[in-house]
């Protein structure tokens, strides 16, 4: 048995040890039974359960993923997560070191904690968006909608709140780097009345959109998206004048079956404004009163 998996064994016991003479109580009096203290006791249970499991197999490509959160602990039970996935996966504790390290050797995603000391996640992400167009997942506190919101205006691709199964924040991962990679967006024959769709593009006037880059363009012009906000405009360039509810949005496009719409709402108001001659008049992408949001394709 390696090193690492000797030491993975060894602390597996000792936490399931200390929960069998504690109990949930006991170890949450032990660490102040305080909120981040329940978070990480929750943490705790799921990070032993899963190591019965033995390694997931993913059929997904692995990426080198950045966790920031100031909460080494924290850290650590989601590095080993994602670890079972197959990703490499740095730690970092504090947002001057995340963008340092990021700067050096940009990651394939970042999980990164809204509440850091010194600079914050919000400017983390900022200062992120600004330079490279890096999926990120947030860890929010529970019912935090400001910050939330502000994380996606900022280009936040999904969020999980705390405190959170480590389960569900590892698929998330997935799911945002399978959207971030392109995947399944092979060209389709187009339609009538559709945009055109051929070899690999969809275009729509001056919107050129090459899926096997994964870039957009208007009038040539390389435009900076988000994996999210490219997956929306794809979906609506596909379905061209026909109207989605936010939750038909969120369903098809973000793959929740359950959310806050309103992040729905963030990113349509974001891709105006990199879309749209006037996003206070758009053209493109129009407001249907009452039920939700479609796309208007230019005369043929």
């Amino acid at each position: 048995m390696s090193s690492r998996a000797s030491w993975r064994s060894g602390s597996s016991r000792w936490w399931c040890a200390a929960a069998r003479r504690l109990g949930a109580a006991g170890i949450a009096g032990a660490l102040g039974g305080s909120y981040r203290s329940l978070t990480l006791l929750w943490l705790f249970l799921i990070g032993y359960h899963a190591t019965n499991y033995g390694v997931v197999v993913s059929t997904d490509m692995p990426g080198r993923i950045v966790v920031v959160d100031d909460d080494p602990t924290v850290a650590d039970v989601v590095g080993r997560y994602l670890i079972r996935d197959g990703h490499t996966v740095e730690c970092i504790h504090d947002g001057h070191e995340a963008l340092r390290r990021i700067t050096e050797q940009r990651p394939d995603l970042v999980v990164l904690d809204l509440m850091l000391p010194g600079i914050g996640g919000l400017e983390v992400c900022r200062r992120l968006r600004e330079q490279w167009p890096v999926p990120v997942v947030m860890l929010t506190a529970l019912g935090d909608e400001t910050d939330r919101l502000a994380g996606f205006e900022l280009g936040a691709d999904d969020y999980v709140t705390k405190p959170f199964s480590p389960r569900e924040l590892a698929m998330r991962v997935k799911s945002v780097l399978r959207r971030a990679r392109g995947a399944g967006l092979a060209g389709q024959a187009g339609e009538p009345g559709q945009a055109s769709q051929a070899q690999g593009v969809i275009a729509d006037r001056d919107v050129l959109v090459d899926l096997a880059a994964h870039e957009v363009r208007i009038g040539g012009k390389l435009v900076q998206l988000t994996s999210r906000e490219y997956e929306l405009l794809v979906f609506l360039l596909r379905n061209p004048r026909q109207a989605f509810t936010r939750e038909q949005l969120l369903s098809e496009v973000w793959g929740w079956t359950f959310g806050d719409t309103s992040t729905v709402t963030v990113h349509v108001r974001r891709l105006r404004e990199k879309l749209e001659e006037d996003p206070t008049l758009p053209r493109r992408i129009v407001t249907v009163w009452g039920v939700g949001y479609r796309y208007e394709p230019g005369s043929a």
